[in-house]
This record gives structure tokens, C-alpha cells and sequence, in this order.
């Protein structure tokens, strides 16, 4: 009776792996029909991450063999690296679970952020949607400054959106290699959450991207409400010559990189991308499907009524990005770790408060 139980269990067990095998074998235009494919936005609804992840979900559906259901869902928290995270470590890795996170999030890695938990390089990298261009921005009646350089001399409240989001993190680096007053008021989900603050009075300025302002706050401009200072894209936007652009900051040859760095953020701008181990058959499906949708004439047509810019990049080129982000060097990486006062002792083996680091948080 013995033997015949265990040999019971053992046929069982082999079943089960045959089961999985043959699910792990199946093609993908049947993996795929009638599943749900979830894109987990690092960000509320009302931003540019959140607008391009529902361009795509719309869209992408029917490029997909099997033609799967695609919804989206909002994880905002820590500037997105909560979804980063999730993504990262929990979410399916069978190309059901996709998302779209902030850009900065190779850099956060390379900086040796704590909230980190991910390796960027083993995310299955789906296609850009866009490049990226972050602008901060200041409410005309609620502070006469109007410039960086009018920053230098006079305090301005910003409205933080997490410790690893270009909202914060921009302000910090400004602060810390230009000598700019900016006080971070945390605590905001998502920019769309930030421009109401500002509108209310409760802050000065706020970040978002160029592309919702054009969007979805055209009287500001037209009415003259706002001031934008600095925007993040390598260059000044053709349509946007009045701010500087970030990489045309830093005093010094090291500072100056450590802004370019940022810049170069942008390039990564608006992507979608899955967990690591995604079978490789599928990643190549849904890299497909993502090119054809870029190139769906109903989804270009969607684009140009809403007045968004689409600059699609292939996955591939994407991991190529990522891995040139992640090989930072190492004079760069401890200028811009000592401006978010991240300095390390010499076996960098414990992160330290500024006021502890051997080395100046202002002078690696």
C-alpha cells in the first residue's frame, strides 16, 4: 500500500510537469488569447506616464496574437520605484504583467538608491513610446521668481512626488551644484496632484512634462500663468527656446556631467518594459505588436489630436540605454551621490549622511 501511494504521488508530480512544460511550450498567439495583460503605471492617472500607458493599452491589443485584453494599472508611490519594485520582484513574468516607470530608473540603480530593489539590466525592455521632456515650473502670483538664477537668491517651494522622481531629484541637484533655494514640500502622488498644490497656493512650483502642459494646460500658457525655468531634454525643445535646458548647467567640468547625466534620462522617456525571465518567443511578440502600434495609423492620428510627440525606440535599443546608464563612472557617480548627500565611506559598504562622509557632499 505503501509503495503503491508513493507511486501514486510520483505520477501526479509527473503530470504536473508535463502540464507546466506544455504550458511554458504553448505558442504565444494561444498564450496570449483571452488573457489580460496589466500595465502597472508608476504614477496616477493625469500625467504623461499614465497618458502614454493608456494610448498604448488601447492599441496594443490588436497587434497581439490572440488579441489579449490590456488594462491599466496605477501603483503610484516613491517616484514610481514602488512599481519598479513590484514589477521587479512580484509581478507574473509570463508577459502578463507589463509597465511604465519612471526614466531615471537605471540612473536610481547606478546611484545606489536604497529604495532600489532591482536590477534594471534584467528588465524585459518592450519599446519607447517617446522621448521625454521634464519642465519645472513656477505660478506667477504666488512668487516674483522667474529663473534659476532669481532661485540663487530667494526660497521657492516645490511640490516633491517621491525620493526617486525628476521632481525631486532635479531641485536636489540644483541646490546642491548651483547653489538654488529650493524647498521640497513631499508628499504629492504624481505631478497632475502637484499642479493643483501649486495652483492652490500650497507650493510655488511644480514638474511635470512639457507634453501635459501643451496637453492639458494650454491657459496657462495662454494666460501667462506660469513660468517655466528649466527643462531636462539634452537640448532646448523647438517649441520651448525660452528655458534652459538641463545640460546646460554646472560649473564645473564634473558638475556638468553629472547634468548631462540627467538629460540623457530623457532618451529612455515614456517606455514599456516587463519583468526578467519573460519567455524570450513572447518578449519578441510583444516587441512586435509595441512596433506595429507605433506605426498604427489610428493610434498616429489619436497622438496628433491630443498634440503628444511619438519617437518610438525598439526594446533593444532600450536595453542598450539602460546598460551605458548603469556603466556610470565612477568620478560622476560620487559627484552626484555626494549632491544627494549619498557619499560613501571608502569600501562603499554603507550609505552616510552628508554631515558624515569623508568625503564633501560638494567637493568629490
Amino acid at each position: 500500500m505503501l509503495r503503491s501511494a508513493g507511486f501514486g504521488r510520483a505520477l501526479c508530480v509527473f503530470g504536473f510537469m508535463l502540464v507546466s512544460q506544455a504550458a511554458a511550450a504553448q505558442s504565444p498567439d494561444r498564450f496570449f488569447s483571452g488573457k489580460t495583460i496589466n500595465i502597472y503605471c508608476g504614477y496616477n492617472p493625469g500625467g504623461s506616464y499614465d497618458l502614454y500607458a493608456r494610448m498604448i493599452a488601447r492599441f496594443l491589443p490588436k497587434h497581439i496574437p490572440g488579441n489579449p485584453t490590456v488594462a491599466v494599472q496605477n501603483m503610484p508611490g516613491a517616484g514610481s520605484l514602488k512599481a519598479a519594485n513590484f514589477l521587479y520582484q512580484a509581478a507574473p513574468k509570463d508577459g502578463t504583467a507589463l509597465g511604465v516607470i519612471v526614466e531615471t530608473h537605471p540612473l536610481e540603480q547606478a546611484l545606489k538608491n536604497a529604495a532600489v530593489q532591482y536590477d534594471a539590466a534584467k528588465f524585459s525592455y518592450i519599446g519607447r513610446a517617446a522621448s521625454s521632456n521634464n519642465v519645472f515650473l513656477v505660478w506667477n502670483n504666488t512668487t516674483p521668481v522667474r529663473s534659476l538664477e532669481q532661485a540663487k537668491k530667494q526660497e521657492v517651494t516645490i511640490a516633491g512626488t517621491g525620493p526617486g522622481s525628476i521632481a525631486e531629484l532635479i531641485p536636489l541637484l540644483t541646490n546642491a551644484l548651483e547653489g538654488t533655494k529650493f524647498k521640497i514640500i513631499g508628499g504629492y502622488p504624481a505631478s497632475n496632484e502637484a499642479m493643483v498644490a501649486m495652483e492652490r497656493g500650497e507650493v510655488q512650483a511644480s514638474s511635470t512634462s512639457w507634453t501635459a502642459i501643451k496637453v492639458g494646460k494650454k491657459d496657462w500658457l495662454r494666460d501667462n500663468k506660469i513660468t517655466i525655468f528649466l527643462q531636462t531634454a539634452p537640448e532646448r525643445a523647438h517649441d520651448l527656446k525660452e528655458a534652459p535646458s538641463l545640460s546646460e548647467l554646472g560649473k564645473t567640468p564634473e558638475d556638468k556631467q553629472v547634468f548631462a547625466l540627467y538629460a540623457s534620462g530623457s532618451a529612455i522617456g515614456r517606455a514599456l518594459m516587463g519583468p526578467p525571465e519573460i519567455p524570450a518567443d513572447r518578449i519578441k511578440v510583444l516587441r512586435d505588436a509595441f512596433a506595429a502600434t507605433m506605426r498604427d495609423p489610428e493610434f498616429l492620428a489619436e497622438a496628433e489630436k491630443l498634440q503628444i510627440d511619438i519617437e518610438p525606440l525598439s526594446g533593444e535599443a532600450l536595453a542598450i540605454l539602460v546598460q551605458k546608464t548603469l556603466a556610470l563612472p565612477d568620478a560622476v557617480r560620487l559627484r552626484a551621490e555626494g549632491a544627494f548627500g549619498r557619499c560613501r565611506v571608502f569600501d562603499d559598504s554603507q550609505l552616510m549622511a552628508p554631515e558624515r562622509c569623508r568625503i564633501s557632499p560638494l567637493n568629490v
